[in-house]
């Protein structure tokens, strides 16, 4: 696809580290192999040297001898590690020991390489529970500045390109935040026009969906959205965005200059913001499903660094291509 491998060219160019805490996961070292041929991204793999080392020549991995292999047990950069682990969780009575203990896990040390800077991004969840995943993510490496919420935006590619940016709109949150407040919304929103700039490399128009269109209906779950859209443009007065808007006002020009006159981003939108966590999980699988669109994602943001998760059905070209997408978010 495409735009996939416009992602990795542009990941290419970048030189970040990604570091894959379940370095032994077969899919994930096949993955971090092809990354490695193709210059995408270096990386770092987190287990045991030896099993790395022993899989690798099993699965005929030649270029993983190319990683940085770290064993989270025996490296020299737990002390400092276990340092800001207490200094960012001393207000829970966090330990030095008890730091020691958990960066153990290479979900623990993976986090704490990105939030140290030793790494820019860390991709997991082929071995791991999301939960597992995300723990230390949000105790140690927290959210952006002005940012409370992480939300999951997904990638559309459409076949019909008369959507969106040539077939590409973005959906947000599909994934993590089941009832944002209006505030909460606003961020969304901008952490979305974020993501869809530094991964897609387009201007993004964000359109806040509701079930009414410029005051066409009353209800209190409008308001919310209006409410979040004079948010997002008051934080971020540069952003294109508009709202409220019906689904058809947002994506089909006709129906968008007809209901909303004026707008610069009623039919014309590339970034589709939904109320709610269902409208935005159903949306997507039901765009997914019928019309056969790519989803690609969930691509987790509003963190203060990129990690982000996999599924654990995942195969290796979704590990390879969120390298790519961490990648370009670092």
């Amino acid at each position: 696809m495409k735009l996939i491998k416009e992602i990795k060219k542009s990941a290419k160019l970048k030189g970040k580290t990604i570091v894959l805490p379940e370095g032994t996961e077969e899919r994930t070292l096949q993955a971090a192999n092809e990354i490695l041929e193709n210059e995408i991204a270096k990386i770092i793999l987190l287990g045991d040297k030896n099993e790395i080392s022993n899989k690798s020549k099993e699965f005929g991995l030649e270029y993983i001898s190319r990683a940085t292999v770290i064993n989270p047990k025996d490296s020299n950069k737990r002390d400092a590690y276990a340092d800001l682990m207490v200094e960012i969780r001393k207000a829970k009575g966090l330990k030095k020991e008890e730091a020691l203990a958990l960066l153990d896990n290479p979900l623990f040390f993976a986090t704490l390489m990105v939030k140290y800077g030793d790494a820019d991004g860390e991709v997991a969840g082929a071995d791991n529970s999301t939960g597992d995943v995300l723990r230390p993510a949000f105790q140690y490496v927290k959210t952006l500045p002005g940012i409370s919420v992480v939300s999951g935006a997904f990638i559309m590619v459409l076949d019909n390109k008369s959507f969106g940016d040539n077939g590409i709109i973005v959906f947000a949150d599909c994934a993590v935040h089941p009832n944002p407040t209006a505030s909460e919304l606003a961020e969304i929103a901008i952490a979305t026009a974020k993501t869809t700039k530094s991964i897609i490399g387009i201007e993004p128009r964000v359109a806040m969906l509701s079930f009414s269109t410029k005051g066409s209906a009353k209800h209190e779950m409008v308001d919310k959205v209006v409410e979040a859209t004079r948010i997002a443009k008051e934080m971020a007065p540069e952003l294109k965005i508009d709202g409220e808007l019906q689904a058809d006002a947002a994506i089909v020009e006709a129906i968008g200059q007809k209901k909303a006159k004026g707008s610069e981003i009623a039919g014309k939108a590339n970034v589709l913001v939904f109320p709610t966590l269902e409208t935005g999980n159903i949306a997507y699988k039901l765009v997914q499903r019928m019309a056969g669109a790519e989803a690609i994602g969930p691509i987790l943001q509003g963190m203060a660094a990129p990690i982000n998760d996999l599924s654990r059905g995942c195969s290796k070209e979704d590990i390879v291509n969120m390298i790519a997408i961490t990648a370009n978010q670092a």
